[in-house]
């Protein structure tokens, strides 16, 4: 299974940073570059999550502090995803060979 997987991800002509994933909908890093788009995507939502002040009992404190940067950051890292990556789609597994 994960050599068939493997196989799947690097079978990438196109040169997709992201590939589509096998299940589910959404993408899987595929080159070095979709792999430090994600790094990046986990470092500086580390950074906005830990910037919040744990000491203030303000719920804007947190909204404005944490929770807009982060829904923010994810918008960019899904549109990344979606104009370096192949078209998303629904599946259930690698693509059959029998049809």
């Amino acid at each position: 299974m994960i050599k068939n997987y493997l196989k799947y991800i690097k079978d990438n002509p196109r040169g997709y940073w992201f590939r589509a994933k096998w299940y589910g909908w959404g993408w899987v890093p595929a080159k070095w570059q979709g792999w430090a788009v994600l790094a990046v995507y986990i470092f500086l939502a580390f950074l906005v999550t830990s910037s919040v002040n744990s000491n203030s009992h303000s719920v804007s404190d947190i909204l404005y502090g944490a929770t807009i940067p982060l829904a923010l950051l994810t918008i960019i890292f899904i549109v990344v995803c979606y104009v370096k990556g192949e078209k998303p789609h629904w599946s259930w597994g690698p693509k059959s060979k029998k049809r």
